[in-house]
């Protein structure tokens, strides 16, 4: 009898061979439960808005010593061993007292604050799998930004994951314990040149 081994469908990539990956390509990637995900060029209106989040918070985080902002592509590793995952947020904020997590490739361990800007590529993975993924490994804050609704859902983790605290849409102002003294205008989030 003639048997013919049937090659296993899913295969779960290494963090290696994540970072043999990467490290030859100019695509960006992410390792979510050994599947290699690549993530799709963002929209001028998705980096408007980056740019425009990232400049109120890093001149807030600057001027207070607070810590540390970084925007995508910076990979951030979750987990150790053969279990480890890799996001790319579209912005990311480390205190100050935790900056040693912050590597020279890769950030090792749960930042404070993950943002993600929705698109049509990556909605459903950053409302389900990545937001799940943040709180198990103890991310603070989840903001979500949803640029066709001009809104931003702020999630802080609670003693059963993400708890809503709020959203806020182009006109509100709102603030978040991370950062003390800072009221952010979502007018100027959202602001489109």
């Amino acid at each position: 009898m003639n048997t013919e081994s049937i090659p296993n469908p899913h295969i779960r990539f290494s963090y290696e061979d994540y970072r043999s990956l990467v490290a030859t390509s100019d695509k960006r990637y992410e390792l979510f439960d050994g599947d290699i995900v690549m993530v799709p060029s963002p929209t001028t209106v998705h980096q408007q808005i980056s740019r425009n989040l990232e400049f109120l918070l890093l001149a807030h985080v600057r001027a207070g010593k607070l810590g540390t902002v970084l925007d995508a592509p910076m990979d951030v590793v979750f987990g150790a061993g053969a279990d480890r995952e890799v996001a790319q947020p579209d912005l990311l904020f480390v205190r100050a007292e935790r900056r040693g997590i912050i590597g020279h490739d890769a950030i090792g361990g749960p930042p404070d604050l993950v943002v993600e800007i929705l698109s049509p590529g990556t909605e459903a993975r950053d409302c389900g799998y990545k937001k799940s993924l943040y709180a198990r490994f103890g991310v603070a804050e989840y903001w979500i930004v949803d640029p066709k609704a001009q809104a931003i859902e702020v999630h802080a983790l609670g003693t059963d994951g993400y708890e809503m605290k709020g959203r806020y849409r182009k006109g509100d102002r709102f603030a978040s314990p991370l950062f003390p003294g800072l009221t952010l205008p979502l007018d100027e989030v959202f602001e489109a040149e």
